[in-house]
């Protein structure tokens, strides 16, 4: 069960995400408001970047490439904005 929720918080971060220019660059962040446990999940399998003091996370290119997949593994199509 441990497993369909970090992909699920994985798919929820990826679909509430939003585009950021950090001045080197555009990156894709969420907020954190998910278990802690998930985060930490998806942050040491190199899915997100998460500071302890930010509210917020980036999806890395590996994150949002498994969230795509994701998409397709709980056939969710595409929104216009996201990715």
């Amino acid at each position: 069960m441990k497993d369909q929720i970090d992909e699920l918080t994985l798919l929820l971060l990826y679909l509430t995400s939003f585009k950021e220019d950090y001045g080197f660059g555009e990156a894709q962040r969420s907020w954190k408001g998910y278990p802690f446990e998930s985060l930490n999940e998806l942050s040491e399998n190199d899915f997100i970047r998460d500071s302890k003091r930010s509210k917020s996370v980036y999806l890395t290119e590996k994150g949002i490439e498994q969230a795509l997949e994701l998409m397709k593994k709980y056939n969710i199509k595409e929104q216009n904005g996201i990715s």
